[in-house]
């Protein structure tokens, strides 16, 4: 969790662009009096939340002089901010802007500087912050065309408007602690709506997710998490061992001064926990330009870029978790808990398009203007995340569904390791490159899910999970279900582990230990595929007392683990079904014979099943083929008798044990036919 967590951050520091378009022309700067027009018609109103320390502020107080260079030292802008940082006004509230317009082109662009002495969202935090807005105008129109607000990760989309009203002044909805920018051009203008709920507009023009059904008007962007919804636990920064507010060199900072205690986590059990009561987003300070007519609480300036180039470094030291964290935790994305730098040494800031993130909006603009080279193909990774639950229709510990979670997720390719957050429990990651790769899900106070993933070179997306849905499990809930192919018979390919009731909910390649978290009260089968595409089963009921993982023994395929695996689940059905029947040949009513007979007639036909799928393992394990198939067409036989007798007894047992009947005769069913078609023994 903390590791796919803080790597969320790192990739926004970058600065990068997301994608590989094609060649953008060349941008020049605009001149003063043009830069200062542009700056002032579409200067943004921000909305910060209630619980914000850090607002956009001009760093020049806090400059120092490092071998000849000017540079910003974390400790001198932190502290000195919440020196001057008294009452209810903060000190110097102040946006830079920059222009550029591309040579013979009429689309310029505005950019719009938000700096902030110190970043605190969950564990990504860090000296310094800097985010964008970028205003794509046409010096022809005078008209905006797009709006490209930034977030924290090249891997989803940055939150863009194409064609935006040219009426309506932008507006920014700044994310808790990390600033990242959300636009607001709905009719609640506190709000960030991702999908419009009045009938009017949406708060993004981006492209929707294709491939999964269910989510496929989803639009694709980083978005406001807080105002989604989302439940986001904040760490405390530390420095030197002790909590960043205790350092002797910030004598001005105090724990006040940081994000508030009731959205803080301060251990690695409470952040393992469900995390319940998390405060959503509420607004507080509204920020607006001084020279516009407002009803804002605070008034900023606007100055130009220019006027603070000469800053050559914001600097910091590498920042640490107040709790010990996974090993491989801070080194691995020690980037996110580094300072920034300057934004006029990234690539967007001479090129504003290089942060256009949405294709079609690139591709829009591309048509419209030659300045813009054309998108590029991007290969995306997507599921949905679900969480695995206890079925209300199975028998008790013995089945499970899938749900929508109350808490987003986190999303890690290992490969590439750059977090997102999910958004409206869809985990998505583009830019990927083409080939095999592991992915990660998680979120706090669930068990972490794993598997492979193969993505081709084509720019479609890639469904993860099964058919898009990957399944998280309350950690509490958890069983481990191991595999080692080294164990099997042959090579094998993949691992599938399907629930009597929640169907099939992990489904992966295989190509070394795995393992998948389940739900104590489901009961299971697993499937595996060897590279011959013969295929094997076994039955795993996770005992919901005991916190020890299931390991699969002798994970092999063939005619000889199917059958076995019919018998293994006829078994465990009879047995349910004759605790039935002897509980009522203790029963005076008139009706119980009846019932006995129904249910003693169930039990008898289960049990001749196991006995056919016993011998017929026995007979493919002995190297005879043709007795063994000639033993599953006795075994297919008796399911079609086990299928009458579940409609005969189906009104004397309990709903919860004849649906579960119901589904085991499919799975033997299907079993069965799989073991009769295939040629290993």
């Amino acid at each position: 969790m903390l590791g796919a967590l803080t790597a969320a951050g790192a990739a926004s520091l970058a600065g990068c662009p997301l994608f590989s378009p094609g060649q953008d022309g060349t941008p020049t700067p605009v001149g003063a009096e043009r830069s200062r027009r542009l700056a002032t018609q579409f200067a943004p109103t921000v909305y910060f939340d209630r619980n914000e320390p850090w607002f956009p502020t001009d760093p020049r107080p806090y400059t120092s002089k490092r071998d000849g260079e000017t540079i910003v030292t974390g400790f001198d802008a932190f502290d000195g901010y919440h020196d001057r940082f008294t009452g209810d006004q903060p000190p110097e509230p102040t946006v830079f802007y920059n222009a550029v317009e591309y040579q013979e082109s009429p689309l310029a662009v505005v950019q719009f500087w938000f700096y902030s002495v110190f970043d605190q969202f969950t564990t990504n935090f860090h000296w310094h912050d800097w985010e964008v807005l970028h205003v794509f105008v046409d010096t022809d129109t005078d008209e905006p065309q797009l709006y490209v607000a930034s977030s924290h990760s090249r891997k989803v989309p940055n939150n863009e408007f194409l064609d935006p009203d040219p009426e309506t002044v932008p507006r920014i909805l700044s994310e808790l602690g990390s600033h990242s920018s959300a636009l607001s051009l709905n009719d609640a203008e506190d709000e960030f709506e991702r999908l419009s709920e009045s009938g009017g507009l949406a708060d993004i023009t981006n492209s929707a997710i294709e491939t999964i059904e269910d989510i496929a008007a989803i639009p694709f962007a980083y978005g406001l998490p807080r105002d989604e919804g989302s439940r986001l636990p904040y760490l405390v920064p530390e420095y030197e061992g002790a909590p960043l507010y205790d350092h002797p060199d910030l004598p001005s900072v105090e724990r006040s001064d940081l994000i508030p205690q009731a959205l803080t986590v301060r251990s690695l059990e409470t952040l393992s926990g469900s995390l319940s009561g998390l405060p959503n987003r509420e607004t507080g300070l509204v920020f607006d330009h001084a020279d516009r007519e407002s009803d804002a609480d605070i008034e900023y300036d606007l100055v130009p870029t220019a006027e603070i180039e000469h800053i050559t470094d914001f600097t910091g030291p590498q920042l640490s978790f107040e709790f010990a964290v996974p090993e491989f935790g801070e080194d691995a994305v020690s980037g996110h808990i580094s300072t920034t730098g300057a934004p006029w040494g990234q690539p967007r800031y001479a090129n504003p398009a290089a942060d256009i993130s949405e294709p079609n909006h690139r591709s829009a603009l591309a048509d419209r203007y030659d300045a813009i080279g054309d998108a590029a193909a991007v290969n995306t990774v997507v599921a949905s995340v679900s969480e695995a639950v206890a079925s209300v229709d199975a028998p008790e510990d013995e089945g499970v569904t899938t749900q929508t979670s109350e808490f987003e997720a986190v999303a890690l390719l290992e490969s590439d390791p750059e977090a997102v957050p999910t958004f409206g429990g869809v985990a998505a990651v583009r830019d990927v490159p083409a080939g095999d790769h592991r992915l990660t899900v998680n979120r706090a106070g669930a068990a972490p899910h794993s598997e492979s993933v193969s993505v081709a070179d084509d720019g479609r997306p890639t469904a993860a999970g099964v058919d898009g849905e990957i399944p998280l499990v309350a950690r509490e809930n958890a069983r481990k279900i191991e595999i080692d192919p080294a164990d099997a018979d042959s090579e094998l390919r993949r691992f599938a582990v399907e629930d009597d009731f929640g169907g099939r909910l992990y489904d992966a390649p295989l190509d070394g230990p795995d393992a998948a978290y389940v739900h104590r009260g489901g009961a299971y089968t697993t499937e595996v595929r060897d590279t011959d595409d013969a295929v094997g089963a076994a039955r795993v009921n996770p005992d919901p007392d005991s916190d020890d993982p299931v390991r699969l023994a002798d994970p092999n395929t063939g005619k000889a683990s199917l059958a076995t695996f019919v018998a293994d689940i006829a078994a465990e059905t009879q047995a349910q079904v004759a605790e039935i029947r002897d509980g009522d040949s203790d029963d005076d009513d008139d009706d119980s014979d009846g019932r006995e007979n129904a249910i003693g007639g169930l039990a008898q036909a289960l049990g001749a099943v196991v006995e056919a799928a016993e011998r017929a393992a026995q007979r493919a394990e002995d190297g005879d083929r043709g007795n063994a198939d000639r033993q599953l067409e006795t075994v297919a036989a008796r399911l079609e008798r086990v299928s009458t007798k579940i409609a005969e007894a189906s009104d004397d047992m309990p709903d919860p044990l004849s649906a579960a009947a119901r589904n085991r005769l499919d799975q033997a069913t299907r079993r069965t036919e799989q073991a009769r078609d295939q040629s290993k023994l």
